[in-house]
Protein backbone atom coordinates (compact mmCIF):
# COMPACT_ATOMS: atom_id res chain seq x y z
CA UNK A 1 0.00 0.00 0.00
CA UNK A 2 1.43 3.39 -1.02
CA UNK A 3 1.60 6.02 1.65
CA UNK A 4 -0.80 8.92 1.18
CA UNK A 5 2.07 11.20 2.25
CA UNK A 6 3.85 10.91 -1.13
CA UNK A 7 3.10 14.57 -1.81
CA UNK A 8 5.85 15.41 0.72
CA UNK A 9 8.34 14.35 -1.93
CA UNK A 10 6.74 16.11 -4.90
CA UNK A 11 5.07 19.40 -3.91
CA UNK A 12 7.18 22.61 -3.88
CA UNK A 13 9.26 22.90 -0.72
CA UNK A 14 8.09 26.45 0.03
CA UNK A 15 4.44 25.45 -0.22
CA UNK A 16 4.96 22.46 2.07
CA UNK A 17 6.86 24.59 4.58
CA UNK A 18 3.92 26.98 4.81
CA UNK A 19 1.37 24.20 5.00
CA UNK A 20 3.10 22.40 7.86
CA UNK A 21 4.98 25.18 9.65
CA UNK A 22 2.16 27.72 10.03
CA UNK A 23 -0.23 25.38 11.90
CA UNK A 24 2.68 24.15 14.03
CA UNK A 25 3.69 27.72 14.88
CA UNK A 26 0.12 28.54 15.88
CA UNK A 27 -0.11 25.35 17.94
CA UNK A 28 3.07 26.19 19.86
CA UNK A 29 2.10 29.83 20.30
CA UNK A 30 -1.26 28.77 21.64
CA UNK A 31 0.43 26.25 23.92
CA UNK A 32 2.74 29.00 25.21
CA UNK A 33 -0.30 31.20 25.86
CA UNK A 34 -1.47 28.87 28.64
CA UNK A 35 1.22 30.10 31.02
CA UNK A 36 1.59 33.57 29.51
CA UNK A 37 -2.12 34.38 29.74
CA UNK A 38 -2.13 33.20 33.35
CA UNK A 39 0.77 35.53 34.10
CA UNK A 40 -0.88 38.52 32.38
CA UNK A 41 -4.11 38.18 34.35
CA UNK A 42 -2.26 37.39 37.59
CA UNK A 43 0.00 40.43 37.18
CA UNK A 44 -2.97 42.73 36.59
CA UNK A 45 -4.87 41.45 39.65
CA UNK A 46 -4.03 43.98 42.38
CA UNK A 47 -4.42 41.36 45.12
CA UNK A 48 -1.76 39.14 43.48
CA UNK A 49 0.62 41.45 41.58
CA UNK A 50 4.33 40.70 41.49
CA UNK A 51 3.96 38.02 44.18
CA UNK A 52 1.68 35.99 41.91
CA UNK A 53 3.93 36.88 38.98
CA UNK A 54 6.97 35.50 40.78
CA UNK A 55 5.01 32.37 41.77
CA UNK A 56 4.13 31.80 38.13
CA UNK A 57 7.83 32.04 37.28
CA UNK A 58 8.64 29.48 40.00
CA UNK A 59 6.10 26.92 38.75
CA UNK A 60 6.72 27.45 35.04
CA UNK A 61 9.90 25.29 34.87
CA UNK A 62 7.99 22.39 36.39
CA UNK A 63 5.46 22.52 33.56
CA UNK A 64 8.39 22.61 31.13
CA UNK A 65 9.59 19.28 32.58
CA UNK A 66 6.22 17.77 31.62
CA UNK A 67 6.45 19.39 28.18
CA UNK A 68 9.99 18.06 27.70
CA UNK A 69 8.89 14.48 28.21
CA UNK A 70 5.82 14.96 26.04
CA UNK A 71 7.71 16.45 23.09
CA UNK A 72 10.38 13.76 23.33
CA UNK A 73 7.68 11.17 22.75
CA UNK A 74 5.69 13.23 20.24
CA UNK A 75 8.51 14.75 18.15
CA UNK A 76 10.41 11.47 18.20
CA UNK A 77 7.34 9.61 16.99
CA UNK A 78 6.72 12.25 14.31
CA UNK A 79 10.30 11.98 13.00
CA UNK A 80 10.30 8.16 13.10
CA UNK A 81 6.89 7.90 11.43
CA UNK A 82 7.95 10.27 8.65
CA UNK A 83 11.13 8.31 8.00
CA UNK A 84 9.14 5.04 7.94
CA UNK A 85 6.54 6.42 5.52
CA UNK A 86 9.29 7.70 3.22
CA UNK A 87 10.71 4.16 3.21
CA UNK A 88 7.30 2.54 2.74
CA UNK A 89 7.24 0.91 6.24
CA UNK A 90 3.69 1.81 7.17
CA UNK A 91 3.12 -0.97 9.72
CA UNK A 92 6.19 0.11 11.71
CA UNK A 93 4.90 3.69 11.64
CA UNK A 94 1.59 2.55 13.18
CA UNK A 95 3.44 0.58 15.84
CA UNK A 96 5.39 3.72 16.76
CA UNK A 97 2.14 5.65 17.22
CA UNK A 98 0.66 2.94 19.46
CA UNK A 99 3.75 2.87 21.65
CA UNK A 100 3.91 6.68 21.79
CA UNK A 101 0.35 6.82 23.13
CA UNK A 102 1.21 4.36 25.88
CA UNK A 103 4.44 6.15 26.82
CA UNK A 104 2.76 9.55 27.08
CA UNK A 105 -0.03 8.26 29.34
CA UNK A 106 2.35 6.38 31.64
CA UNK A 107 4.74 9.33 31.90
CA UNK A 108 1.90 11.73 32.79
CA UNK A 109 0.68 9.57 35.66
CA UNK A 110 4.16 8.99 37.08
CA UNK A 111 5.17 12.66 36.91
CA UNK A 112 1.96 13.78 38.62
CA UNK A 113 2.58 11.40 41.48
CA UNK A 114 6.18 12.62 41.89
CA UNK A 115 5.11 16.28 41.85
CA UNK A 116 2.48 15.76 44.52
CA UNK A 117 4.94 13.81 46.66
CA UNK A 118 7.78 16.36 46.44
CA UNK A 119 5.81 19.60 46.14
CA UNK A 120 7.60 21.72 48.77
CA UNK A 121 11.22 20.84 47.89
CA UNK A 122 10.50 21.38 44.19
CA UNK A 123 9.11 24.86 44.84
CA UNK A 124 12.15 25.68 46.96
CA UNK A 125 14.48 24.38 44.23
CA UNK A 126 13.15 26.96 41.77
CA UNK A 127 13.41 29.93 44.12
CA UNK A 128 9.90 29.94 45.60
CA UNK A 129 11.17 30.70 49.10
CA UNK A 130 12.24 34.25 48.19
CA UNK A 131 9.57 35.51 50.62
CA UNK A 132 6.54 34.13 52.46
CA UNK A 133 3.82 35.46 50.17
CA UNK A 134 5.53 34.21 46.99
CA UNK A 135 5.86 30.76 48.57
CA UNK A 136 2.15 30.65 49.46
CA UNK A 137 1.12 31.65 45.93
CA UNK A 138 3.53 29.08 44.45
CA UNK A 139 2.11 26.22 46.52
CA UNK A 140 -1.46 27.03 45.54
CA UNK A 141 -0.71 27.38 41.83
CA UNK A 142 1.55 24.33 41.75
CA UNK A 143 -1.00 21.96 43.33
CA UNK A 144 -3.80 22.61 40.85
CA UNK A 145 -1.50 22.77 37.82
CA UNK A 146 -0.13 19.36 38.81
CA UNK A 147 -3.60 17.80 38.63
CA UNK A 148 -3.71 18.63 34.91
CA UNK A 149 -0.26 17.25 34.04
CA UNK A 150 -1.49 13.93 32.50
CA UNK A 151 -3.90 15.78 30.18
CA UNK A 152 -1.29 18.38 29.28
CA UNK A 153 1.35 15.78 28.44
CA UNK A 154 -1.00 13.64 26.37
CA UNK A 155 -2.23 16.59 24.31
CA UNK A 156 1.31 17.90 23.69
CA UNK A 157 2.66 14.45 22.77
CA UNK A 158 -0.14 13.74 20.30
CA UNK A 159 0.15 17.11 18.57
CA UNK A 160 3.19 16.21 16.41
CA UNK A 161 1.78 12.70 15.88
CA UNK A 162 -1.36 14.23 14.39
CA UNK A 163 0.85 16.38 12.15
CA UNK A 164 2.71 13.28 11.00
CA UNK A 165 -0.65 11.80 9.98
CA UNK A 166 -1.00 14.69 7.54
CA UNK A 167 -3.41 16.91 9.48
CA UNK A 168 -1.50 19.88 10.94
CA UNK A 169 -4.70 21.97 10.95
CA UNK A 170 -6.45 19.64 13.40
CA UNK A 171 -3.33 19.62 15.61
CA UNK A 172 -3.50 23.40 15.65
CA UNK A 173 -7.26 23.45 16.29
CA UNK A 174 -7.04 21.07 19.26
CA UNK A 175 -4.47 23.26 20.99
CA UNK A 176 -6.29 26.46 20.06
CA UNK A 177 -9.59 25.22 21.52
CA UNK A 178 -7.94 24.50 24.88
CA UNK A 179 -6.19 27.85 24.98
CA UNK A 180 -9.41 29.71 24.23
CA UNK A 181 -11.06 28.02 27.20
CA UNK A 182 -8.16 29.19 29.37
CA UNK A 183 -8.35 32.76 28.04
CA UNK A 184 -12.11 32.96 28.68
CA UNK A 185 -12.03 31.39 32.15
CA UNK A 186 -8.94 33.17 33.53
CA UNK A 187 -10.61 36.58 34.05
CA UNK A 188 -13.80 34.89 35.29
CA UNK A 189 -11.97 32.91 37.98
CA UNK A 190 -9.32 35.54 38.88
CA UNK A 191 -11.37 38.75 38.81
CA UNK A 192 -14.98 37.52 39.02
CA UNK A 193 -14.67 34.68 41.54
CA UNK A 194 -11.42 36.04 43.06
CA UNK A 195 -10.00 32.51 43.26
CA UNK A 196 -6.47 33.85 42.89
CA UNK A 197 -3.76 31.41 41.86
CA UNK A 198 -6.20 28.51 42.10
CA UNK A 199 -8.45 30.21 39.54
CA UNK A 200 -5.60 30.68 37.06
CA UNK A 201 -4.57 27.05 37.44
CA UNK A 202 -8.09 25.60 37.14
CA UNK A 203 -8.71 27.60 33.95
CA UNK A 204 -5.50 26.19 32.50
CA UNK A 205 -6.31 22.59 33.43
CA UNK A 206 -9.80 22.74 31.93
CA UNK A 207 -8.28 23.91 28.65
CA UNK A 208 -5.76 21.07 28.73
CA UNK A 209 -8.53 18.53 29.30
CA UNK A 210 -10.32 19.75 26.16
CA UNK A 211 -7.15 19.49 24.05
CA UNK A 212 -6.54 15.95 25.31
CA UNK A 213 -10.14 14.94 24.54
CA UNK A 214 -9.90 16.26 20.98
CA UNK A 215 -6.62 14.39 20.52
CA UNK A 216 -8.26 11.13 21.60
CA UNK A 217 -11.04 11.69 19.07
CA UNK A 218 -8.54 12.22 16.27
CA UNK A 219 -6.51 9.14 17.15
CA UNK A 220 -9.67 7.06 16.72
CA UNK A 221 -10.14 8.56 13.23
CA UNK A 222 -6.57 8.71 11.88
CA UNK A 223 -6.11 8.57 8.09
CA UNK A 224 -2.66 7.18 7.34
CA UNK A 225 -1.21 5.79 10.57
CA UNK A 226 -4.20 4.77 12.72
CA UNK A 227 -2.86 2.02 15.00
CA UNK A 228 -4.74 -1.22 15.48
CA UNK A 229 -4.89 -3.20 18.70
CA UNK A 230 -1.75 -5.14 17.76
CA UNK A 231 0.23 -1.93 17.36
CA UNK A 232 -0.08 -1.14 21.08
CA UNK A 233 2.12 -4.10 21.96
CA UNK A 234 5.25 -2.59 23.58
CA UNK A 235 8.28 -2.89 21.31
CA UNK A 236 11.57 -2.01 22.95
CA UNK A 237 13.32 -1.32 19.65
CA UNK A 238 10.63 1.02 18.35
CA UNK A 239 10.40 2.84 21.69
CA UNK A 240 14.18 3.30 21.75
CA UNK A 241 14.21 4.67 18.20
CA UNK A 242 11.31 7.00 18.94
CA UNK A 243 12.88 8.36 22.11
CA UNK A 244 16.28 8.59 20.43
CA UNK A 245 14.92 10.82 17.69
CA UNK A 246 13.01 12.88 20.25
CA UNK A 247 15.82 13.27 22.75
CA UNK A 248 16.94 16.59 21.28
CA UNK A 249 13.48 18.05 21.83
CA UNK A 250 13.62 16.69 25.38
CA UNK A 251 17.05 18.11 26.12
CA UNK A 252 16.25 21.50 24.63
CA UNK A 253 13.36 21.75 27.10
CA UNK A 254 14.77 19.97 30.15
CA UNK A 255 18.08 21.82 29.96
CA UNK A 256 16.05 25.03 29.93
CA UNK A 257 14.69 23.86 33.29
CA UNK A 258 18.22 23.44 34.60
CA UNK A 259 19.06 26.94 33.41
CA UNK A 260 15.90 28.32 35.05
CA UNK A 261 16.79 26.67 38.33
CA UNK A 262 20.25 28.22 38.20
CA UNK A 263 18.92 31.62 37.16
CA UNK A 264 16.13 31.71 39.76
CA UNK A 265 18.49 30.79 42.56
CA UNK A 266 21.09 33.32 41.43
CA UNK A 267 18.37 35.97 41.33
CA UNK A 268 17.37 35.05 44.87
CA UNK A 269 20.96 34.93 46.15
CA UNK A 270 22.32 38.08 44.51
CA UNK A 271 19.03 39.93 44.81
CA UNK A 272 19.32 39.53 48.58
CA UNK A 273 22.70 41.31 48.41
CA UNK A 274 21.29 44.20 46.37
CA UNK A 275 20.52 47.40 48.34
CA UNK A 276 17.05 47.63 46.76
CA UNK A 277 15.99 44.05 46.11
CA UNK A 278 17.44 42.91 49.39
CA UNK A 279 14.44 44.58 51.06
CA UNK A 280 11.59 42.05 51.73
CA UNK A 281 8.91 44.09 49.92
CA UNK A 282 11.00 44.14 46.70
CA UNK A 283 12.65 40.71 46.93
CA UNK A 284 10.32 39.07 44.38
CA UNK A 285 10.90 41.71 41.66
CA UNK A 286 13.99 40.24 39.91
CA UNK A 287 12.34 36.82 39.64
CA UNK A 288 9.05 38.28 38.41
CA UNK A 289 10.81 40.45 35.82
CA UNK A 290 13.06 37.73 34.43
CA UNK A 291 9.97 35.52 34.24
CA UNK A 292 8.31 38.13 32.01
CA UNK A 293 11.37 38.39 29.77
CA UNK A 294 11.40 34.61 29.42
CA UNK A 295 7.73 34.63 28.47
CA UNK A 296 8.45 37.08 25.65
CA UNK A 297 11.38 34.92 24.60
CA UNK A 298 9.08 31.90 24.70
CA UNK A 299 6.73 33.58 22.22
CA UNK A 300 9.59 34.19 19.77
CA UNK A 301 11.00 30.71 20.26
CA UNK A 302 7.54 29.20 19.75
CA UNK A 303 7.56 30.70 16.26
CA UNK A 304 11.12 29.49 15.67
CA UNK A 305 10.49 25.96 16.95
CA UNK A 306 7.15 25.86 15.14
CA UNK A 307 8.80 26.58 11.80
CA UNK A 308 11.51 23.99 12.39
CA UNK A 309 9.26 21.32 13.94
CA UNK A 310 6.72 21.82 11.17
CA UNK A 311 9.45 20.78 8.75
CA UNK A 312 10.25 17.51 10.57
CA UNK A 313 7.77 15.45 8.58
CA UNK A 314 8.96 16.99 5.28
CA UNK A 315 12.66 16.50 6.07
CA UNK A 316 12.17 12.96 7.37
CA UNK A 317 10.17 11.85 4.33
CA UNK A 318 12.61 13.34 1.82
CA UNK A 319 15.63 11.94 3.67
CA UNK A 320 13.99 8.52 3.61
CA UNK A 321 13.15 8.89 -0.10
CA UNK A 322 16.67 10.28 -0.87
CA UNK A 323 15.42 13.62 -2.24
CA UNK A 324 18.43 15.43 -0.79
CA UNK A 325 18.24 18.49 -3.01
CA UNK A 326 14.84 19.24 -1.46
CA UNK A 327 16.29 18.80 2.04
CA UNK A 328 19.07 21.28 1.30
CA UNK A 329 16.61 23.80 -0.16
CA UNK A 330 14.42 23.50 2.91
CA UNK A 331 17.40 24.03 5.23
CA UNK A 332 18.30 27.29 3.48
CA UNK A 333 14.74 28.60 3.61
CA UNK A 334 14.44 27.68 7.27
CA UNK A 335 17.65 29.40 8.39
CA UNK A 336 16.71 32.62 6.60
CA UNK A 337 13.18 32.58 8.04
CA UNK A 338 14.44 31.93 11.58
CA UNK A 339 16.91 34.82 11.35
CA UNK A 340 14.07 37.10 10.23
CA UNK A 341 11.95 36.10 13.23
CA UNK A 342 14.91 36.79 15.52
CA UNK A 343 15.31 40.24 13.96
CA UNK A 344 11.69 41.08 14.80
CA UNK A 345 12.24 39.91 18.38
CA UNK A 346 15.39 42.02 18.64
CA UNK A 347 13.60 45.19 17.53
CA UNK A 348 10.78 44.65 20.03
CA UNK A 349 13.09 43.85 22.95
CA UNK A 350 15.51 46.70 22.33
CA UNK A 351 13.17 49.50 21.28
CA UNK A 352 9.79 48.69 22.86
CA UNK A 353 10.48 47.05 26.25
CA UNK A 354 8.35 49.58 28.15
CA UNK A 355 5.30 48.65 26.09
CA UNK A 356 6.00 44.95 26.64
CA UNK A 357 6.23 45.17 30.43
CA UNK A 358 3.06 47.27 30.60
CA UNK A 359 1.13 44.19 29.45
CA UNK A 360 2.24 42.43 32.64
CA UNK A 361 0.91 44.95 35.14
CA UNK A 362 3.90 47.29 35.46
CA UNK A 363 1.53 50.18 36.27
CA UNK A 364 0.77 48.53 39.63
CA UNK A 365 4.45 48.19 40.58
CA UNK A 366 7.26 50.44 41.82
CA UNK A 367 9.78 52.28 39.62
CA UNK A 368 12.39 49.69 40.65
CA UNK A 369 10.30 47.07 38.87
CA UNK A 370 10.17 49.09 35.64
CA UNK A 371 13.85 50.05 35.66
CA UNK A 372 15.04 46.47 36.16
CA UNK A 373 12.60 45.21 33.52
CA UNK A 374 13.90 47.64 30.88
CA UNK A 375 17.47 46.55 31.57
CA UNK A 376 16.53 42.87 31.55
CA UNK A 377 14.84 43.01 28.14
CA UNK A 378 17.67 44.90 26.48
CA UNK A 379 20.56 42.86 27.88
CA UNK A 380 19.09 39.36 28.11
CA UNK A 381 17.75 39.35 24.53
CA UNK A 382 20.39 41.39 22.69
CA UNK A 383 21.53 38.34 20.66
CA UNK A 384 18.11 36.76 20.15
CA UNK A 385 18.77 36.45 16.38
CA UNK A 386 21.58 33.98 17.07
CA UNK A 387 19.38 32.11 19.54
CA UNK A 388 16.77 31.61 16.81
CA UNK A 389 19.29 30.28 14.27
CA UNK A 390 20.77 27.95 16.89
CA UNK A 391 17.36 26.47 17.70
CA UNK A 392 16.61 25.88 14.00
CA UNK A 393 19.90 24.03 13.64
CA UNK A 394 19.12 21.75 16.62
CA UNK A 395 15.76 20.66 15.26
CA UNK A 396 16.75 20.32 11.59
CA UNK A 397 19.62 17.98 12.46
CA UNK A 398 17.17 15.94 14.55
CA UNK A 399 14.75 15.70 11.61
CA UNK A 400 17.59 14.43 9.39
CA UNK A 401 18.10 11.56 11.82
CA UNK A 402 21.38 13.07 13.14
CA UNK A 403 20.35 12.70 16.77
CA UNK A 404 23.91 12.60 18.16
CA UNK A 405 25.00 15.92 16.60
CA UNK A 406 21.73 17.59 17.46
CA UNK A 407 21.80 16.37 21.04
CA UNK A 408 25.42 17.39 21.57
CA UNK A 409 24.83 20.93 20.29
CA UNK A 410 21.68 21.32 22.38
CA UNK A 411 23.44 20.07 25.51
CA UNK A 412 26.37 22.43 25.02
CA UNK A 413 24.03 25.41 24.67
CA UNK A 414 21.61 24.70 27.47
CA UNK A 415 23.71 22.89 30.07
CA UNK A 416 27.39 23.75 29.57
CA UNK A 417 26.81 27.38 28.58
CA UNK A 418 23.28 28.07 29.85
CA UNK A 419 23.75 26.71 33.35
CA UNK A 420 27.50 27.34 33.54
CA UNK A 421 27.38 31.06 32.75
CA UNK A 422 24.24 31.57 34.86
CA UNK A 423 26.22 30.30 37.84
CA UNK A 424 29.58 31.91 36.95
CA UNK A 425 28.87 35.43 35.72
CA UNK A 426 26.85 36.62 38.76
CA UNK A 427 29.95 36.02 40.89
CA UNK A 428 31.64 38.85 39.00
CA UNK A 429 28.73 41.07 37.94
CA UNK A 430 26.00 40.39 40.54
CA UNK A 431 22.44 40.55 39.23
CA UNK A 432 23.72 41.90 35.89
CA UNK A 433 25.67 38.67 35.46
CA UNK A 434 22.42 36.71 35.30
CA UNK A 435 21.32 38.86 32.37
CA UNK A 436 24.67 38.54 30.57
CA UNK A 437 24.51 34.73 30.68
CA UNK A 438 21.97 34.52 27.84
CA UNK A 439 23.78 36.47 25.08
CA UNK A 440 27.18 34.98 25.96
CA UNK A 441 25.74 31.47 25.69
CA UNK A 442 24.04 32.20 22.37
CA UNK A 443 27.16 33.71 20.81
CA UNK A 444 29.40 30.76 21.68
CA UNK A 445 26.76 28.25 20.55
CA UNK A 446 26.37 30.04 17.22
CA UNK A 447 30.09 29.68 16.50
CA UNK A 448 29.75 25.91 16.94
CA UNK A 449 26.50 25.80 14.96
CA UNK A 450 28.20 27.48 11.99
CA UNK A 451 30.56 24.52 11.70
CA UNK A 452 27.67 22.03 11.75
CA UNK A 453 25.64 24.07 9.25
CA UNK A 454 28.56 24.06 6.82
CA UNK A 455 29.10 20.31 7.29
CA UNK A 456 25.40 19.65 6.70
CA UNK A 457 25.39 21.52 3.40
CA UNK A 458 28.53 19.71 2.30
CA UNK A 459 27.13 16.31 3.28
CA UNK A 460 23.84 16.83 1.48
CA UNK A 461 25.69 17.88 -1.67
CA UNK A 462 27.99 14.85 -1.59
CA UNK A 463 25.13 12.43 -0.94
CA UNK A 464 23.15 13.92 -3.81
CA UNK A 465 26.05 13.30 -6.21
CA UNK A 466 26.26 9.67 -5.11
CA UNK A 467 22.53 8.96 -5.49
Amino acid sequence: MESSNQFLGTQPVGKLMGRYAVPCIISLLVGALYNIVDQIFIANASYLGSYGNAANTVVFPLTVVALAIAVMVGDGCCAFVSLCLGQGRQDTAKHSVGNAIEMSIAAGVVLTALYLLFQTPLIALFGGTVNEQTFACSREYFFYITLGIPFYMFGQAMNPVIRADGNPKFAMGATLAGALVNIVLDPVFIFGCRWGMMGAAVATVLGQVLTAALSVWYILHMKTIRPGRQHFRPDRGICAKTLGLGVTSFLSQISLVAAMAAINNMLRQYGAADPIFGQPEYAQIPMAVVGIVMKFFQIIISVVVGMAAGCIAIVGFNMGARHLDRVRDLFTRLLLAEAAVGAVGFVLAEFFPRQLISIFGAANESSYYTDFALQAFRVYLCLIILACVNKACFIFLQAMGKAAESTALSMVREVVFGVGFALLLPRFFGLDGVLYSMPVSDLLTFLIALVLIRQTYKELGQKEESV
